[in-house]
């Protein structure tokens, strides 16, 4: 566990963000690998079916999530205050949250797939695959929230190290079950979804043993968890904005799968590629806000604001700088990052316009994130989660039906993406400005300064 509510901001921020982001990175590998993997020895037909699962799985595992993060910032709150009883009552109540939400969410999932990919107008060749390997995701949902739930936590706590050592592992036996299953035994889609289920499940119970023999605070014990009330009202009062939040971006990402589709399998598989580039790409913007969520947690919770806007402004210089760095990399080394995954020229071509469009303006979705996760540290979840409606239902989604349909095609969506990340971003800082954001903590301070941390009881560790 890490105390982040003293020594010098940046530093602290950077420590606490690195080892996230490698965790990420690793976890986005899963994707990224499965794609290259399928592109390869299974073809364009198997990888645009892998594509088409992610916004489906992301739609409903999104709500889920957003609890989840609530959690992680209760936690950082209790923690930061030295309240070890309500970590632990947190804890618990997420867990049980999670294993009912996995059971319910597979179900619905999996006897709802075939109409849900009609509706978004799936080519038929692709739609068997797409099922196969959504059915397999799904089963193995469990495992994914139960990993995931745990990275939260710990992060809550101030712990972003152990994370990555059970995602390490947990890539690499990806990565060889999929060679396994693929290269060797010659199994189809289907098997790649299962690797994933494998390594996440794998992950998950190494990490319950690990943590019940090791860790103070982190005692899973599945038959004798307590839910917590008040404490999931709290979970679900600062997470449901952003389950939300994440909801409406799930949902939109369907309707745009949807308008990607109607240009045939070429720009599917070349949105699937790109997509999983950019998503790497875009991911140590996204961990550094999520780091100074923790950070801006753990400081308000010790009644400590001007440290919490320190922390804001070395997060957002530090994004800015990477973005800038990684927009240049992406604009020269399109096509060939394109051409790891397939050696199909239309494919490249769609998709090395899209990563030179959306990479030119990663400085605008850095920006964004990091008042983002400024807002979302202090319990502030509710006006994200509105910017986030109003650009993507308002400004994106409309603009990519309208742009594709003139002389831009199918990358007048790709342009839709930076106009939105624009106004985002504007919209965001002028809120932070306003400091409305003040006073949506768990609990509020009465007797102590800006500057003055609350009483440190004992605590054991």
């Amino acid at each position: 566990m890490r105390d982040l509510t003293t020594g010098n901001e940046t530093r602290l921020i950077v420590r606490f963000a690195l080892p996230m982001l490698a965790g990420n990175v690793f976890q986005n590998l899963y994707n990224i690998i499965d794609s290259v993997i399928v592109g390869n020895y299974l073809g364009k037909e198997a990888l645009a079916a892998v594509g088409a699962s992610f916004p489906v799985i992301f739609t409903l595992i999104a709500l889920v999530i957003g609890v989840g993060s609530g959690a992680s910032i209760v936690i950082s709150q209790f923690f930061g205050a030295k309240k070890t009883d309500e970590v632990r009552r947190t804890i618990d109540t997420i867990f049980i949250f999670f294993i009912g939400a996995a059971i319910i969410l597979a179900a619905l999932g999996i006897t709802f797939s075939e109409p849900i990919f009609r509706l978004l107008q799936l080519p038929e060749e692709i739609l068997p695959q797409a099922q196969t390997y959504l059915h397999i995701y799904l089963i193995g949902l469990f495992a994914f929230f139960g990993f995931n739930g745990i990275a939260s936590i710990l992060r809550g706590l101030g712990d972003s190290k152990t994370p990555l050592y059970f995602m390490i592992i947990a890539t690499l036996a990806n990565i060889a079950l999929d060679l396994l299953f693929v290269v060797v035994f010659k199994l189809g889609v289907g098997s790649v979804a299962l690797a994933t289920v494998i390594s996440q499940a794998g992950a998950f119970v190494t990490a319950i043993i690990y943590l019940n023999r090791t860790h103070a605070l982190v005692k899973i014990t599945l038959t004798r968890l307590q839910f917590d009330r008040s404490i999931f009202k709290s979970c679900v009062k600062i997470g449901l904005p952003t389950g939300f939040q994440q909801s409406f971006v799930a949902v939109g990402a369907m309707a745009i799968m949807g308008i990607v589709n109607g240009f045939g399998t070429n720009a599917v598989a070349a949105y699937t590629v790109a997509l999983r580039i950019d998503s790497l790409a875009k991911m140590p913007a996204m961990n550094f806000a999520s780091a100074l969520s923790s950070f801006v947690g753990q400081n308000l919770g010790a009644n400590k604001e001007q440290r919490a806007r320190n922390g804001f402004r070395s997060t957002l210089v530090i994004s800015v700088i990477y973005s800038i760095i990684i927009s240049l990399l992406i604009v020269f080394f399109g096509e060939f990052l394109m051409r790891m995954f397939t050696d199909d020229p239309a494919v490249i071509h769609i998709g090395e316009k899209y990563l030179v469009i959306v990479s030119s303006f990663y400085l605008a979705f850095a920006a964004m994130f990091s008042v983002i996760g400024m807002l979302r540290g202090a319990g502030d979840t509710l006006i994200p989660m509105y910017i986030t409606v109003v650009t993507l239902w308002i400004i994106r989604l409309p603009l990519s039906w309208f742009l594709s349909r003139g002389p831009l095609g199918v990358s007048g969506i790709w342009w839709a993406i930076p106009i939105a990340w624009i106004v985002g971003a504007i919209g965001s800082y002028i809120y932070y400005l306003s400091g409305r954001w003040r006073g949506k903590t768990v609990f509020h301070h009465q007797n102590f300064s800006s500057e003055q941390p609350a009483p440190k009881p004992a605590v054991k560790q």
